[in-house]
């Protein structure tokens, strides 16, 4: 989680409108407790941290680890903040946020490439490639990188780049499958399996394969004051959390029905769940194919925050568009794998 579906596009906005807390006091005395802030509601992408913490992971590395529930409050804001340690952000996320002023630093990549789709009702035989959306109406979150994102896609096609917006939040999937709406985005992992199990036929376009950088979709950050601070503890964070999504991928079923019994109010659909792990760990998004967990490719990052400064996704802290490129090598670090 581009994971630009539901939850980059809301938590893109909650990023924009929260404003950071100013003179935080909270000190980082040296402490074996940390938090971490999930970035929306408990699914697939989170499975690592419930494993590392009640297959006791966290607990031998001498972490005592609270996952925290989700808020309407996003992740990078309250690590920004110091009210989490550390937080799961997407990727568009960390760079927005970080442009515009906001402590923040990635530090492992959860999901490895992009899981986003551009998709559309299957029976739609008139959309044959991306040009063909040309004129036609898209149910939105009300997230700007959405445009510029399917502007490229378009465009890359031979198209205009020219459609209308509707948006609609998470109810443009219904939207989607009545004919309200012509295409939306989704995760395919999540409302991708979700729609393959309601029997919802779909097609779509990946996005890499047309002119958008493939990217993390979903990394994890805390802030820079407090990785200076306690650079050990963060270090056993982040390599007891590999261990849970090393865990995950070798044995997906124990790993889902550990996160189904962590979170039973909210899984209650097991089905899914399963499927939806199924699917992370085929399409090689938690292992690479080389066998990466965690570690973030320099030229993705590198080439995803390029691509959002010329498309003048970036903001500084007074919204104005970034006229310089960033330098983008000091929003992340691989340091603390090894």
């Amino acid at each position: 989680m581009t994971d630009l579906t539901r939850r980059q596009a809301l938590l893109l906005t909650l990023a924009g409108s929260i404003p950071l807390i100013s003179g935080s006091s909270r000190s980082f005395a040296a402490t074996r407790k940390v938090t971490v802030a999930l970035d929306w509601t408990v699914n697939t992408n989170h499975i690592g941290l419930f494993v590392a913490r009640d297959k006791g992971f966290y607990r031998e590395a001498g972490l005592e680890v609270d996952i925290l529930p989700y808020s309407d409050t996003g992740a990078g804001t309250l690590v920004a903040n110091r009210v989490a340690d550390f937080g799961i952000n997407g990727t568009i996320s960390l760079f927005t946020q970080k442009t515009a002023g906001a402590d923040l630093k990635a530090f492992y990549a959860v999901v490895r490439s992009e899981t986003g789709r551009l998709v559309f009702n299957a029976a739609r035989g008139e959309i044959k490639s991306p040009r063909d959306l040309d004129g036609l109406t898209y149910g939105g979150f009300g997230g700007a990188w959405e445009n510029a994102l399917i502007s490229t896609i378009i465009r890359h096609d031979g198209g205009k780049g020219n459609f209308e917006t509707v948006t609609l939040g998470t109810s443009a999937y219904e939207a989607l499958a009545n004919g309200s709406v012509d295409f939306t985005l989704e995760v395919s992992t999540w409302e991708g399996v979700e729609a393959e199990l309601k029997g919802v036929k779909q097609r779509g376009f990946v996005y890499a394969d047309h002119g958008v950088p493939d990217e993390h979709t979903t990394l994890i950050s805390s802030s820079e004051a407090y990785l200076r601070a306690n650079p050990e503890l963060a270090s056993s964070f982040v390599q007891a959390t590999r261990l849970g999504y090393q865990f995950a991928v070798d044995h997906p079923d124990d790993a889902a029905t550990l996160l189904i019994a962590a979170n039973k109010d909210a899984l209650t659909n097991p089905a899914l769940i399963h499927a939806s792990l199924k699917a992370l760990i085929g399409g090689h998004y938690l292992r690479g194919q080389d066998g990466a967990i965690g570690t973030m490719d320099p030229a993705k990052m590198e080439a995803i925050g390029s691509y959002l400064f010329a498309a003048g996704i970036l903001h500084d802290a007074d919204g104005k568009i970034v006229s310089h490129r960033p330098e983008f090598a000091g929003y992340f670090s691989n340091g603390y794998l090894n």
